[in-house]
């Protein structure tokens, strides 16, 4: 680790084989908290090269407990957090929308971090009980499109990173990471992150894994579209400024997207957004979201299309139906 700290002090990259080696020694408790706190540290300063995040994906991808859902190409559609905003489970709600308009999803999520409910709360406070059998999860897309892997579960060797994430408070590169382990390597990926680096990290990432993807940015510094500001989309086939208005929708302000102040505030705007009883900034944000991940798997597709194709889940009552069958199947 030493040797390690030292060219990372130094700005040097390491190559992906080297960040393999050096993932899989934490994933087997090799270092103590403090070494792990100080690569966290450096790389939080440095920022994280691409053949860097690949080697640490492969080695965290080797530990996890997997899911074969590849028949399904499913979509995962997620943040990376930590963004501050607490926005409602906007992420998750696009999930169901989606599923609702017949598009499989297999949504990796974990509990809130940086906001009041994480795609985990919300799940627990409507009864799902979390799995890793591959049966269940299976029946589950099968019988509503939709199945939910929830993160502490499915990658045990994270727990040797757990507390220093905690004690330190900040994003950090594990952060980066989430994203891109979900457990059965879904087909695409919609990817918000909540800036322009991360953005393009991820894009050299994605371009490189061969994974379709669309990632988004809200240019005020939200992890998803937000509509509070212009927002960028990059896929492997264009990068775009939009604004709202350019897709017909209106501006909303941060407080129009407040997440509430308990599990239970936001569980009740998740609840009423797919029951298409939501403020319009509420809906808009998602419908836009699940526009986009439609397009990912549909690039052949204009995004003017996809919106009514995500409008029609949401307002004819399929993605609020898609949410009681997935209730009723992971209950």
């Amino acid at each position: 680790m030493k040797e390690i700290l030292t060219r990372l002090f130094k700005h040097e990259v390491l190559s992906e084989e080297e960040a393999y080696d050096l993932m899989k020694n934490i994933t087997q408790g090799k270092y103590n908290e403090t070494q792990i706190a100080a690569l966290l540290a450096a790389y939080q300063m440095r920022g994280v090269k691409v053949d860097e995040i690949i080697g640490f994906r492969k080695a965290l991808l080797e530990t996890r407990i997997p899911v074969n859902l590849d028949e399904y190409k499913p979509i995962d559609i997620v943040g990376t957090g930590g963004d501050g905003k607490n926005t409602f489970n906007i992420s998750t709600c696009a999930s169901f929308v989606v599923a609702g308009a017949g598009y499989h999803v297999a949504k990796h999520g974990n509990y809130g971090a940086s906001s009041v409910s994480g795609a985990g709360n919300v799940m627990e406070l409507h009864g799902v009980k979390f799995t890793t059998d591959e049966s269940k999860l299976r029946r589950s897309i099968e019988g509503c499109n939709m199945a939910y892997l929830h993160a502490p579960l499915f990658n045990p060797a994270m727990k040797f990173v757990a507390p220093v994430r905690k004690a330190i408070q900040v994003r950090t590169l594990f952060n980066l990471l989430g994203p891109l382990i979900n457990p059965c390597i879904p087909a695409y990926q919609l990817l918000g992150v909540a800036d322009l680096p991360q953005m393009r990290l991820y894009t050299n990432t994605l371009q490189r894994l061969g994974i379709g993807f669309a990632v988004v940015n809200s240019l005020d510094g939200y992890d998803e579209i937000s509509f509070t500001s212009e927002f960028k989309v990059m896929t492997n086939l264009y990068e775009t400024i939009y604004t709202p208005s350019d897709l017909g929708f209106s501006l909303a302000r941060q407080e129009d997207l407040y997440g509430g102040s308990t599990p239970q505030e936001a569980a009740k705007i998740f609840d009423n957004v797919l029951l298409n009883q939501a403020t319009k900034s509420q809906k808009e944000c998602v419908l836009i979201n699940a526009s986009f991940a439609i397009q990912t798997m549909e690039p052949g597709k204009d995004i003017y299309e996809c919106i009514d194709i995500a409008k029609e889940s949401l307002e004819s009552g399929k993605a609020w139906n898609t949410f009681q069958k997935f209730i009723e199947l992971n209950s």
